[in-house]
């Protein structure tokens, strides 16, 4: 995998993946950006959930599960001081749908964060 980042101006920046969806990243005004654009601690959160929600998602089709909504709901504190890194991270999955079974869900879940 490869992703390029442009620098426009101030702290923003222009990010292409390889598959072509380009991605503005900003930094807050009191940082020098100008709010213009998602923050690089966000691309990574997201990322998270979009795994995990791709994982379990398509777990539960294929055990023929009638999910018809589903939203994976993160919460990651940061550390205060430098580096913010991610302090720990809560992750809580709403799935809806007819007839959904719970032990289907939480295998999916498990088998998202072992596999």
């Amino acid at each position: 995998m490869k992703a390029t980042l442009h620098w426009k101006e101030n702290m923003t920046f222009f990010g292409m993946p390889d598959s072509g969806f380009p991605v503005q990243l900003d930094a807050d005004s009191y940082f020098g950006g100008t709010n213009n654009g998602v923050r690089p601690m966000e691309m990574i959160a997201l990322g998270l959930a979009g795994c995990t929600a791709m994982d379990v998602l398509s777990i539960l089709q294929k055990k023929r599960q009638n999910a018809t909504g589903f939203e994976v709901r993160l919460d990651a504190p940061r550390s205060a001081d430098h580096p913010k890194v991610f302090t720990s991270a809560v992750i809580n999955y709403v799935v809806m749908g007819r007839n959904v079974d719970e032990a289907a869900v939480l295998r999916a879940m498990e088998l998202s964060f072992t596999k």
